[in-house]
């Protein structure tokens, strides 16, 4: 049982035996220290003692010549220092306890067995020379600084499992680091399944072995979200994802998860416990680099730019390590000793259709574990060789790689349909793009997602097909085309230049216009009596685009005369009310004034015939001489003539008995019609042709107002049955609150809602007309 042959009164030192007798009887040299176990060990004993599942994982120490173990009663069954508190390290044991079984320190040996029984405990002394001590404390000076850097090391969650950032700022980020503003660090992270002991290879590749990282050997994964720690000894910020492959129900947002990481990290170590290599390695990591190039690049060099940031962040995207331990296979290129791993990698890549063109280099790093533990020095010193390397991607400060991880968490976020989903790889597009769809032929939109917040409009690269649901036309002036300028131009009811009821009475006449901001009024549907061509075939092209949701469509035939003709019939309803007139006469004396050429009278200041001085009664009919303008009964002006001097001929008008008998006279130049004045003519002229029609229109102000709103919005309006309560302040309408329909987007509103006026050009309203706070507030032109 004795670990040595002397006696405590001889102080000779001999060779270490094994001090647990579990297989050799403690008569074999000893070959490990196990810090768990708290003893030396054999090869026997130390093989027979770990085959235990709980006990593989236990830290052990090979021993070399003069070995002194350490004192067991410094370190306790949970691994905190004890003793160790007051000296700042760990002792080394002067002796052995033969009856404990034990190693104790001098202070430990003092405060454990100094009176009682335990004072006569043999005890086997550890005597190494003073230069023996001072060479081992020099050796194992650097090892234990090391230790002992991380020994604080806590690893904190950075994003959760629905993608949100768990720091509250850069400054929180760089805090739970435990790091400097100033630190310039790289980014290590770790991929792989499920259950393949990636937060076990990060303990013992940077930290010594201490569980930094959480690990379970339970079914469910004990890594949820995406964890960080800092490495002080590298100067890397390390950082564990969840498994691919585990049961989980947000499985497309945790993989876009995972390439977040990617994108952020220089160094990336895909870990796998498979015998043989896998496809879905190769497809996760070829995807991942197709992924980063058409997807994050563009977004890296963006939050470059907005951030102000020396370090570019995607000149090239991380390195990658494939860290492989088998256990029955040979390691890949055992087989081809000719052949580099890294050259049977890449042919594998292509033989998949897999090209990982994003990745600064990928290396090869394989362990056979014959009898566990798992030997991670190699995976350790590949990991800090390629740390050293900053010709691709060079350190930066942690508030830069804080910076990155928000400016693409902002981007891409929100959840992916299911019905989006495209299994066949692990960052389809849908990810990361817009999931708007073209209502008429179903194409998505191929912008960023959450592009909308920049004011950035919908795109889809195939083209669009006509649908006469969403009469997804678009018409463009062709004269202005063939000038290289692309102006797009609808149909309406009137020129912008026309006044409300000038423009009435030339649709009336001539029907809708199309008008170029550049050209003017370049087609009018009914310009001649026969032989009007399609305005396609004349001066304009057309063109079919999507329709996106939440869009107002396109309906660009804004035919709203009707309404007009309504709004003007309200407003004369609300003149007419304040006058004693009849409605009939009142009606059609406002609508003769608004028609009238500019040289004629209104009909408010005639009151009595211009010659017979007859006094005009509610039922009079007031007729204007064509020539002179003035007002008369039917009596006096009785008579017609051709007045080609005010633009009236060859046909005869009414003219009166002393314009009839002065039939010579002319009119100086200054006297002749302008052009304002001529479009008036015309006006007047339709107006005569039409009195009969707006009488009717005049007669039906006493058909119920909804029947005529109804039968009069345009197409683009929300009809008066549907609206129930205010688009905007949610107030329900009733006998005593109004509706009102916005101009521009055709919704419901109340009156306090849309009490601003505003022109609204591409529905037809050239005149300042009622539109609603939501599209008054819209820049340009409504």
């Amino acid at each position: 049982m004795s670990a040595h042959t002397q006696t405590a009164e001889k102080g000779q030192n001999t060779t270490l035996l094994c001090q647990e007798s579990y297989v050799c009887s403690g008569t074999d040299e000893a070959i490990f220290e196990c810090d768990e176990c708290r003893s030396l060990q054999c090869q026997r004993c130390e093989e027979e003692l770990h085959q235990p599942e709980r006990l593989r994982n236990h830290e052990r120490t090979r021993i070399r010549p003069g070995h002194v173990p350490y004192c067991d009663s410094c370190k306790g069954a949970n691994g905190n220092i004890m003793h160790a508190s007051m000296t700042g390290s760990r002792q080394i044991a002067a002796v052995r306890c033969q009856v404990c079984k034990i190693n104790l320190c001098v202070e430990c040996q003092k405060r454990t067995h100094a009176g009682g029984n335990r004072r006569k405990h043999p005890v086997t002394v550890y005597h190494a020379g003073k230069a023996q001590e001072r060479d081992e404390e020099e050796e194992m000076d650097e090892e234990t600084k090391r230790r002992k850097m991380t020994e604080k090391v806590v690893s904190f969650l950075l994003v959760d499992e629905t993608e949100e950032i768990q720091v509250r700022n850069e400054e929180d980020f760089i805090k739970k680091l435990d790091c400097s503003p100033d630190q310039h660090l790289k980014v290590v992270s770790i991929f792989g399944n499920t259950g393949d002991g990636k937060s076990h290879t990060l303990n013992h590749t940077f930290f010594y072995g201490r569980e930094v990282f959480k690990t379970s050997p339970a079914q469910e994964s004990c890594t949820v979200g995406v964890w960080a720690a800092y490495d002080p000894v590298r100067k890397v910020a390390v950082i564990d994802t969840e498994g691919l492959l585990g049961a989980t129900v947000n499985l497309s947002q945790r993989t876009r998860l995972l390439l977040k990481v990617l994108a952020i990290s220089d160094l990336v170590i895909y870990r796998t416990r498979a015998d043989r290599l896998h496809n879905d390695l190769f497809k996760f990591l070829g995807d991942a680099s197709e992924a980063y190039l058409k997807h994050f690049t563009k977004e890296l060099k963006a939050t470059t730019a907005r951030c102000g940031l020396d370090v570019p962040l995607s000149t090239l995207g991380p390195g990658v390590i494939i860290f492989h331990e088998t256990v029955y296979t040979k390691l890949l290129g055992s087989d081809h000793p000719s052949e580099v791993p890294e050259k049977l990698i890449q042919d594998r890549f292509r033989k998949l259709s897999c090209f990982p063109e994003a990745f600064s280099s990928i290396h090869y790093k394989g362990t056979r574990t014959y009898n566990p533990p798992t030997d991670f020095s190699g995976l350790r010193r590949a990991v800090e060789q390629q740390l050293e390397n900053n010709t691709t991607r060079s350190p930066r400060q942690p508030g830069v790689i804080y910076k990155a991880l928000k400016a693409l968490s902002d981007r891409f976020s929100g959840e992916i349909p299911d019905d989006q989903m495209a299994h066949s790889s692990f960052f389809p597009d849908e990810y990361f793009t817009c999931s708007s769809v073209c209502l008429s032929c179903g194409c998505g939109c191929k912008k960023s997602m959450n592009h909308a917040k920049e004011g950035v409009p919908h795109e889809s690269k195939s083209r669009c097909r006509y649908s006469h649901q969403y009469d997804n036309r678009v018409y463009t002036c062709k004269a202005c085309y063939e000038r290289g300028m692309e102006v797009s131009v609808v149909p309406k009811t009137s020129a912008s230049t026309d006044s409300p009821w000038l423009g009435l009475a030339k649709y009336a006449w001539s029907g809708y216009v199309i008008e170029c901001p550049n050209c003017g009024v370049v087609y009018r549907s009914r310009q001649y009596w026969f032989g009007n061509q399609d305005p396609v075939n004349t001066v304009v092209r057309t063109e079919i685009e999507h329709v996106w949701p939440g869009t107002d469509g396109f309906l660009k035939d804004n035919n709203n005369a009707a309404q007009r003709l309504l709004d003007g019939m309200n407003f004369m309803a609300q003149s007419v009310s304040e006058l004693s007139l009849g409605p009939t006469k009142a009606v059609t004396s406002w609508l003769t004034d608004q028609i009238a050429p500019a040289y004629w009278r209104p009909n408010s200041q005639i009151l009595s015939c211009n010659k017979c001085n007859t006094p005009f009664k509610d039922n009079d009919t007031k007729h204007h001489c064509r020539a002179c303008g003035e007002g008369f009964c039917d009596g006096c002006s009785s008579k017609t003539r051709p007045v080609p001097e005010r633009g009236w001929g060859p046909a005869p008008v009414r003219v009166c008995d002393n314009c009839y008998e002065n039939r010579g006279i002319q009119l100086d130049v200054a006297e002749l019609p302008s052009d304002e004045e001529g479009g008036t003519l015309i006006a007047r002229k339709v107006g005569e042709a039409v009195q009969n029609t707006l009488g009717a229109v005049v007669t039906a102000m006493d058909i119920p107002l909804g029947l005529v709103k109804d039968a009069a919005r345009p197409a683009y309006w929300v009809p008066d049955h549907e609206i129930l309560h205010c688009h905007n302040c949610r107030k329900e309408f009733s006998i005593k609150l109004s509706k009102h329909h916005c101009r521009a987007c055709g919704q419901g509103f109340c009156d306090e809602c849309s009490h601003d006026r505003r022109a609204v050009p591409s529905r037809g309203w050239d005149h300042p007309v009622r539109v609603c706070f939501n599209c008054n507030k819209k820049p340009g032109d409504l």
